[in-house]
């Protein structure tokens, strides 16, 4: 079947870049961050959908759910990307947020660019991990019709999980199958073609958009401080203390002393320290709140 590039915003010649490969150093630089001052403008469109999407995200995560990423090419790289940093930003498990790739793991790093033909690896890659109905799959595809993630999420709605879509045409088809379609319009690229440039930014941007949103949504954040920090190395106890200052206006000393009251429970430190409870009764108190800092306070002030 053929494919009809030619329709593909995506695919189009960028009339601004079209003597790029004449401009010296200075020129092109500037050539491809003129493209790129307009990706936020055209991710602002979006952001009603992506708000839907957040919201469906914190829902089904409070209830036991997962958001699954699933992508080829950059997008999958991106996808898995967004996943692999909620762990050491949020405290959550590796399992809580995942990123699958056409062609499995080699695919991170070595193109695989025949894997995103495969519709049957796009479900079975869902079925592996055991997708269910509490889960999130988003697909991630800046053409919009790539048939590794179609398939994918024809298999989720199918079993009623939630999805999205992140894609950089108008009317994808991706979109089409997802319940949340988030279509950011990115236009041609400086290179034809070369969709990891405005295509990969823009979905970067989204991804990081849903992520955070949903994390916030969890409790994970305390005012705009990472309050769910694993302090698993000499850096981060250092911001684990710094985190306890901004909180709670305490000094250095008496933030070394609650990180090690507090065995290294950021939101329970910050907890004692606001509310004077000990570390036993934070920790009830955060466990009733799911973990909200500020629901607890709120509840206290009562």
């Amino acid at each position: 079947m053929k494919i009809q590039l030619d329709k593909l915003m995506t695919e189009q010649q960028n009339p601004d870049t079209m003597s790029i490969d004449r401009m010296n150093n200075f020129e092109i630089v500037k050539a491809i961050n003129n493209e790129d001052k307009k990706i936020a403008l055209a991710v602002e469109k979006e952001l009603a959908s992506i708000a839907e999407l957040v919201d469906a995200c914190a829902e089904r995560l409070s209830k036991g759910g997962r958001i699954l990423y699933t992508g080829a090419g950059t997008s999958g790289r991106l996808g898995i990307l967004d996943a692999s940093e909620c762990p050491p930003t949020y405290g959550v498990s590796d399992q809580l947020v995942q990123g699958l790739i056409a062609g499995g793991l080699e695919a991170i790093f070595k193109s695989k660019e025949n894997a995103e033909d495969d519709r049957e690896a796009g479900i079975e890659d869902l079925k592996s991990i055991n997708l269910c109905e509490k889960d999130v799959v988003i697909g991630l595809a800046a053409s919009g019709r790539t048939p590794y993630v179609a398939a994918g999420l024809e298999y989720a709605n199918s079993i009623n999980a939630y999805t999205g879509s992140i894609s950089c045409v108008k009317n994808s088809e991706i979109g089409k199958i997802a319940k949340t379609a988030i279509d950011v319009e990115t236009g041609p690229e400086v290179v034809t073609g070369s969709t990891r440039m405005k295509a990969g930014t823009a979905q970067k941007m989204v991804l990081n958009m849903i992520s955070t949103g949903t994390m916030i949504r969890l409790g994970k954040v305390f005012n705009n401080l990472m309050v769910d920090i694993q302090p698993t190395n000499a850096k981060l106890i250092e911001r684990s203390k710094r985190i306890l200052m901004l909180a709670t206006g305490c000094d250095y000393s008496r933030a070394e002393t609650l990180i090690e009251t507090s065995n290294h429970d950021v939101k329970a430190a910050i907890c004692m320290e606001l509310s004077g409870l000990s570390l036993d009764e934070c920790q009830k108190l955060l466990a009733e709140n799911g973990g909200n800092i500020s629901e607890l306070l709120h509840q206290l002030q009562k």
